[in-house]
């Protein structure tokens, strides 16, 4: 009991600076005039989209992404500097097609899953379709049914149809419910969640492509879980697959289904041509640095990820993100103020593969985690601030409204108890980095994140001037607190590594 009350006495000692620092707003005036009268973000946002356009991780235009943005830190004062991480193979998309032709002639709306292999020789291949199940424990049964045919492993997604009624709280449920059938092989009982157990369950899972590669199945469908011909884009150099995979439009995946389901044994033909590098590559992360006045070893970091899919041009997802962290940088270094700490401005790469650049600095900078005060990260597409989810860091409720202060006639105003995931700040957290992802107005995101319409066209201009405003200004008063926010409880990171098949599995 005495062990307990020292341990509970030590844990409100770390925790009381946060909750009686005062937030100096000093500058926040200048910071928002910068922001909201002197903006350049359009025009940057503009050349990263149309003219080096879409950033995929690996690409040659991701370089010169990082290239570019290094010097327009350098051209607003800042030092800047390009950091590389191990990041595996490159991958580069190549034409896809896919026709539905019995019982009837059509095309079929289909990409490729990223870092999957092509058609044998890129030449099209035709079979019928073959619904089975996907879990790894009951592959062995389906197996002797997948020779020639394209399969089908999971269920649809649950997509609303918004030419239709209004949705209802039984609307609401049928998609809770479709949803956790989607996910009901990842939470079965009994399943061992350690880290040893994850890894097993993902070695599982990437042999299964193996199997039925060498089983002879022509490829995968994946439902694209979007309406009105749109498709979710993902994959990873971690997983590279043998297997063709298709992403089809969510309307032609459950054509598809219908079809079987009536026992009209579908037949498609598909063509895929794709490239992947011989050898792993080095990406890079883009950092810009504002040298603080008093305090310049301890460190604010505001952070997006510069990559993208490939689909549209990376604009909400995350094109925004990244030059609101650049027009921060611009207003802060133009305004006159001087940060008492370093504020560092950091634009990931590899975020889409698995937050790899994130987690590569956030390995490489471990021993000055402790001088890190917090790191912000923007992620959520084109949409204003809104304002702080705190990320199971409830003790800082009251210093973030605090923070917020400057900015609420502005719209930011929510400070919510929630935690978010998906991005880039949950690479710091296990250091005990406190790490936020600020909540946004919504705008479209679900639509165009990952998608072919991901494009320059779906920025919101005024959105992004008032998000630049409340990123410089949060990040001032963060760099100029009396002292370093509390750290969180650090955990045990374990290091991604490219997943190869079990013996004998890739024998031709």
């Amino acid at each position: 009991m005495i062990r307990r009350l020292v341990v509970f006495a030590l844990f409100l000692a770390a925790a009381a600076p946060a909750r009686a620092q005062s937030v100096d707003t000093a500058g926040a005036g200048a910071l928002i005039a910068q922001a909201m009268d002197h903006s350049e973000v359009m025009q940057n946002l503009q050349y990263l989209s149309d003219v080096i356009g879409p950033r995929l991780s690996g690409s040659a235009a991701m370089k010169r992404a990082n290239e570019w943005t290094a010097q327009r830190y350098r051209d607003y004062g800042l030092t800047a500097s390009l950091e590389s991480y191990p990041f595996g193979v490159t991958w580069e998309r190549g034409e896809a097609s896919l026709w539905l032709t019995t019982p009837f002639k059509r095309q079929i709306t289909a990409h490729s899953w990223a870092w999957t292999q092509g058609t044998p020789k890129g030449a099209p291949v035709s079979g019928p379709v073959v619904r089975i199940n996907g879990s790894a424990d009951s592959l062995d049964t389906y197996l002797p049914k997948v020779k020639g045919a394209w399969l089908v492993m999971s269920e649809p997604a649950y997509v609303w149809n918004p030419d239709g009624p209004p949705m209802t709280a039984a609307d609401s449920a049928l998609m809770r419910e479709a949803q956790q059938r989607r996910t009901a092989a990842f939470q079965r009982p009994g399943r061992d969640t350690s880290a040893a157990g994850r890894r097993a369950a993902q070695q599982a899972n990437y042999d299964r492509a193996w199997k039925l590669k060498k089983a002879g199945a022509l490829g995968v469908l994946t439902d694209g879980a979007k309406e009105f011909g749109l498709v979710t884009m993902s994959g990873s150099p971690n997983s590279v697959s043998p297997l063709p995979n298709l992403v089809v439009s969510h309307e032609d995946f459950l054509l598809i289904g219908r079809l079987m389901e009536r026992g009209e044994s579908p037949r498609l033909t598909g063509r895929v041509t794709n490239t992947l590098g011989a050898k792993p590559v080095e990406q890079y992360n883009t950092i810009g640095e504002l040298r603080g006045s008093e305090k310049p070893d301890e460190v604010v970091i505001l952070g997006a990820h510069l990559d993208s899919w490939d689909l549209g041009t990376g604009v909400t997802d995350n094109g925004t993100g990244s030059m609101v962290v650049l027009e921060a940088a611009r207003a802060i270094a133009q305004s006159g103020v001087k940060p008492k700490r370093t504020i560092r401005f950091i634009l990931f790469s590899g975020e889409e593969q698995g937050l790899m650049g994130s987690r590569a600095y956030a390995a490489a900078h471990a021993a000055e985690s402790e001088r890190i005060q917090a790191v912000l990260v923007l992620d959520n597409g084109t949409g204003r601030i809104t304002g702080q989810a705190l990320q199971g860091r409830d003790e800082l409720e009251q210093l973030w409204k605090d923070l917020l202060a400057p900015v609420t006639t502005l719209g930011a105003t929510g400070v919510r108890k929630a935690n978010k995931g998906g991005t880039d700040h949950l690479a710091f957290i296990p250091y005990g980095v406190p790490g936020f992802n600020f909540d946004q107005e919504t705008r479209g995101y679900n639509h165009t994140h990952h998608s072919q319409v991901d494009t320059y066209d779906h920025a919101v201009p005024d959105d992004l001037k008032q998000a630049s405003a409340v990123m410089a200004v949060t990040a001032l008063e963060l760099a100029n607190l009396d002292a370093l926010l509390p750290r969180g409880a650090t955990t045990p990171v374990t290091p991604a590594v490219p997943m190869k098949p079990s013996a004998g599995l890739a024998a031709k």
